[in-house]
């Protein structure tokens, strides 16, 4: 049978006048319910999966069957060395050989992937020779970028650009707090920005609370003039 995939990509011609919001959840990859709960809100999000986990290649079928968008959750070193990024991570000091193999081979077990984000890397995505290093292996896959912002001195997003990479950068995380309440003021502050700034990019987390807090927030958003995309339909232009 034919994949979904196609569901949310119709082809429209006329020009967009509402603000667009789009919602990214990362962390996927340990587990497929981790990923159900926010299928079954039916709208287009974009889902980071982390690489080389139990579930990463069958959450990245299952989601690509439903229609949505993937990106690869590339681990990077964080400042806390108490932190552990998971399989697959990059650390200051690689060499660029090793980069690009384990971008390659973290890039191969997420299938369907069209995009990068990075999984911590307060301290790797503020280093500009290793993050231009790994943004060369992204746009040489054709991918796109989208730097989390973990931390304020990351040089991720400029790195693209200088790269020609379509790339673009996270406005609001979702769920620092995991409290329904909290999150779904993050929500609301996110709708702040695309109001302002024509759309907006969120990051959440396969939270129980995270996934009610969405439902909530899309019943009200039903009669207004907000909508939902994957994360590619907000991308900053390609400079020629």
């Amino acid at each position: 049978s034919l994949s979904k995939a196609f569901a949310f990509n119709h082809i429209d011609q006329t020009p967009r006048t509402r603000p667009r919001l789009a919602l990214i959840i990362d962390d996927i990859g340990a587990s497929l319910s981790h990923a159900k709960s926010f299928l079954e809100l039916n709208v287009p999000m974009t889902f980071a999966i982390l690489p080389r986990l139990s579930m990463s290649e069958e959450s990245a079928f299952l989601i690509h069957n439903e229609g949505h968008e993937i990106m690869l959750h590339q681990p990077m070193e964080p400042r806390d060395r108490a932190l552990r990024p998971g399989p697959g991570a990059l650390y200051v000091g690689d060499e660029p050989t090793k980069i690009s193999h384990t971008v390659e081979e973290n890039i191969t077990s997420v299938p369907f992937a069209t995009g990068m984000n990075n999984h911590m890397g307060s301290r790797f995505t503020a280093s500009p020779k290793e993050m231009l290093e790994t943004l060369q292996v992204v746009k040489e896959r054709g991918l796109f970028f989208v730097d989390s912002l973990t931390t304020g001195d990351s040089k991720g997003y400029k790195t693209a650009k200088t790269l020609h990479l379509p790339a673009t950068s996270r406005d609001v995380f979702l769920d620092n707090r995991v409290e329904e309440s909290a999150i779904l003021r993050q929500l609301h502050q996110l709708k702040g920005i695309a109001s302002r700034h024509g759309h907006a990019v969120g990051i959440g987390h396969p939270f129980a609370e995270t996934s009610r807090a969405i439902r909530h927030f899309l019943k009200a958003l039903k009669e207004t003039e907000f909508e939902l995309v994957h994360l590619s339909d907000v991308l900053s232009p390609v400079a020629s």
